[in-house]
């Protein structure tokens, strides 16, 4: 910020920079999936992620599915994450992502629920968690361990090379 006057005016004026500093966010958003026809908890919790899933794969594929938590209100116990009533049940997941330069954590947040919200129709979704991600300012570094790793890498023998190969076929014939 710095401060400046305009001649001859008797004018003094701010100048605000405006920087954006950009920043990588992971975020947490809770699901409340249905289940139909279920017999068990642990089916509705299985058939609903397998239900996530569908819908956020292809597009999606880098967003993590997990069992969401659920406490009591009253006294803090945990429950299981799917409520199970008349053969259909309510399942609580949470979905997760990391959300790439954004300005601010409201930020992060309105993009995941959008990115999300688009693939899981008639789904309610409430962001829990928004955590920044530090940055890695080691680059330095780890382009120097690239480099020396190469460096090692090609100097074997392309015997050895060919060595790896049919261990490789190996594996996808058993």
């Amino acid at each position: 910020m710095g401060c400046g006057v305009i001649p001859d005016s008797g004018l003094t004026f701010i100048i605000l920079e405006n920087e954006h500093a950009c920043m990588n966010c992971r975020v947490v958003v809770e699901a409340a999936v249905p289940v139909y026809d279920v017999a068990s908890a642990d089916e509705a919790v299985r058939i609903a992620i397998s239900k996530t899933g569908e819908m956020l794969n292809p597009d999606l594929n880098y967003v993590e599915i997990n069992m969401g938590d659920r406490h009591c209100p009253h006294c803090g116990e945990t429950l299981e994450p799917a409520f199970l009533a008349a053969d259909e049940s309510l399942v609580a997941l949470e979905l997760e992502m990391t959300v790439f330069n954004v300005e601010r954590d409201e930020h992060a947040a309105r993009i995941a629920r959008k990115e999300i919200g688009q693939r899981l129709e008639n789904i309610p979704l409430d962001v829990l968690e928004i955590e920044e991600i530090p940055e890695e300012s080691d680059e330095g570094e780890s382009s120097t361990e690239t480099a020396s790793a190469e460096d090692s890498s090609s100097s074997q023998s392309e015997d050895e090379s060919d060595d790896v190969l049919p261990e490789f076929e190996e594996l996808i014939d058993e």
